[in-house]
């Protein structure tokens, strides 16, 4: 499909910079492309009347991490600033990054992150530039391994905060809070699985109080998250590969939900992206554990769920395809249409849709 047919334009002023307190208080539009009414204006703590007793919501328990680094190039005369991103680790040292200005590292530079004079219990934290590929990425390997490495990074790094909200504002420890859902407990992410961020304790238990039950998958979140689709038919692009799991308890359960007819819910596209990924083709849910880069666009046949609970993504993003291959590519369009002349929050910290499969 051409790219361009996912476009749409949207006011910067309609692009959250802070989440609404409390959680639950964000709006919630209801998308129901057969419905009469397609749009329904709601809140998120009515989520649990718009579900019903015996369906499964199933949210992603990846944990941010601190991933923004910034430091200095030590050595070869002039010291430029380094600004790096993490987005994989692959042992105990050594981590894939996205660093700018890339143009100013060479293999073997080291790079010292962190303020000069800051109080810091490990002292210096130095990274070795172990390998340098395309498009800024680079290889570090970092002088402290395992959790004392996790720890450093814990005391130097920022919340990778989304482009469109790092470029107005200086991410603050109120981002340490804010840009972590409820559920988080596996580190890994470098991204927010924004969707549950709207969900408190009360909301929680008024939705087991109905009947709905909980259930929990991992996939860690990569930096791709954020990144347009730049070829011109979607065809031509490739997904970045996300770490996910899927375990065979959560797969039995969720399994005997779709068998007594009830509905799996998916709370974001990180994780209905894992369950489609562990799904056979008549939608029987296995283990899962590896790399996912499912791509979902119209024409996709969902096996598996339902009901999705989804912020308000980018134009031309992967995840605007994946609502529109949801809901149906004019439905979406209205239904943001509607959002934003209705006054809806957009992109990370903003407002959500409740949307029901066509």
């Amino acid at each position: 499909m051409r790219t361009d047919l996912f476009d749409f334009e949207l006011p910067s002023d309609r692009i959250a910079l802070r989440p609404i307190s409390p959680r639950d208080a964000a709006r919630l539009v209801v998308v129901r492309p057969e419905a009469q009414r397609e749009c329904e204006d709601r809140a998120v703590r009515e989520l649990p009347e718009l579900l019903e007793p015996g369906d499964a919501i199933v949210f992603n328990d990846t944990r941010v991490i601190p991933a923004r680094l910034s430091g200095r190039r030590l050595g070869r005369g002039e010291e430029p600033r380094i600004e790096a991103t993490l987005t994989r680790r692959l042992d105990g040292s050594r981590w894939r990054a996205l660093v700018r200005p890339a143009r100013k590292l060479q293999v073997d530079d080291v790079v010292r992150f962190g303020d000069e004079g800051k109080v810091c219990f490990l002292g210096q934290l130095d990274a070795t530039v172990a390998e340098k590929g395309d498009g800024g990425e680079v290889t570090l390997a970092f002088a402290f391994h395992g959790p004392v490495l996790d720890q450093a990074i814990e005391e130097r790094g920022d919340m990778p905060l989304p482009p469109y909200i790092a470029s107005r504002r200086t991410p603050d420890e109120r981002d340490r809070i804010d840009y972590q859902t409820m559920f988080a407990r596996e580190e890994g992410s470098v991204a927010a699985p924004t969707a549950a961020l709207h969900f408190t304790e009360g909301l929680v238990e008024r939705l087991r109080a109905r009947g709905v039950g909980l259930h929990f998958v991992t996939l860690h979140v990569g930096p791709g998250t954020f990144l347009p689709v730049k070829a011109e038919d979607t065809a031509d692009h490739h997904m970045h590969p996300e770490w996910g799991v899927l375990s065979d308890d959560t797969a039995s359960a969720l399994n005997a939900v779709r068998q007594a007819g009830r509905r799996v819910v998916a709370v974001g596209s990180t994780s209905l992206r894992i369950l489609e990924s562990a799904a056979t083709e008549d939608g029987t849910l296995r283990a899962f554990s590896g790399d996912t880069a499912l791509f979902i666009v119209p024409g996709y046949r969902f096996r598996v769920v339902d009901v999705l609970m989804t912020n308000f993504h980018l134009p031309r993003s992967t995840l605007f395809m994946l609502v529109s291959a949801f809901a149906g590519l004019d439905v979406m369009k209205r239904a943001y249409a509607h959002a934003i002349a209705s006054g809806y929050r957009f992109y990370s910290y903003g407002d959500a849709c409740l949307l029901f499969r066509a």
